[in-house]
């Protein structure tokens, strides 16, 4: 799916994985669920290319749900992974998920993630074996340029991805436009967040930056800016 200029979303946004094309190149931005394997050269087409014009996954984080396809492209592609070095351990399964817990829960949206998981692939997901290590601050010599801004909470090594020249925030789930737990929408500190304080907390370090998307880990495509999203998230953590 089309969500701007060069940049498509598999999956319908329970969970995302998008596709950044710049210069005839694409850069991977989380891998989603591994069934996303299947609708990649799908997508990929859709944007005039095919795998052989993948040169890179990026993670924003290192939970399952986000490495998705990530070691098949990794062994059956050469395609180098990238997550934060304060995830590695985490994408590669040498440590437990940090989640504390749920958060609040409503049944029915919690049903239909789960049901998603086990159809998808999400419950037996294989670890990567290798993977590059970026860190904060960094640009990325990858299609997109994209630039490292640590924001911990939702684990330690969280991170959201600026593509400048896409006017584009893919923030993980730093935020989520949808809880896969209750079902509500709107920018959010997402579930299964490791520490939600210094989750919110590290917000403030994307104060002040500017791009018109926000592209979430889960939920649809945010498109009146950052700083909305922010206050719209900072505003659902206030009224609990």
């Amino acid at each position: 799916m089309e969500i701007g200029p060069n940049i498509r979303r598999l999956g319908k946004g329970l969970v995302n994985s998008y596709l950044v094309q710049t210069g005839g190149e694409v850069t991977i931005v989380d891998a989603g669920a591994p069934s996303y394997w299947g609708e990649l050269p799908r997508e990929l087409a859709a944007m005039g290319r095919s795998l052989d014009d993948v040169r890179a996954v990026v993670l924003t984080h290192g939970h399952s749900d986000h490495i998705g396809f990530a070691e098949r492209i990794r062994r059956e592609r050469n395609t180098p992974v990238h997550v934060h070095e304060l995830d590695a351990a985490l994408a590669r399964g040498e440590v437990p998920n940090p989640s504390k817990g749920l958060g609040p829960v409503k049944i029915a949206p919690l049903l239909e993630f789960l049901v998603f998981s086990a159809t998808h692939g999400l419950l037996r997901i294989p670890r990567i074996q290798e993977v590059s290590t970026y860190g904060d601050g960094a640009t990325l010599d990858l299609p997109g340029s994209p630039r490292v801004i640590l924001v911990p909470g939702h684990t330690p090594g969280s991170a959201a991805l600026h593509f400048p020249a896409h006017d584009a925030l893919f923030i993980g789930d730093a935020i989520a436009t949808h809880s896969v737990t209750t079902g509500v929408d709107g920018p959010r500190i997402a579930p299964f967040t490791a520490d939600p304080a210094q989750a919110l907390a590290s917000l403030a370090r994307l104060d002040g930056l500017e791009a018109r998307l926000v592209l979430p880990g889960h939920g649809q495509a945010w498109t009146q800016g950052v700083a909305a999203a922010l206050a719209e998230a900072r505003a659902a953590a206030a009224s609990g």
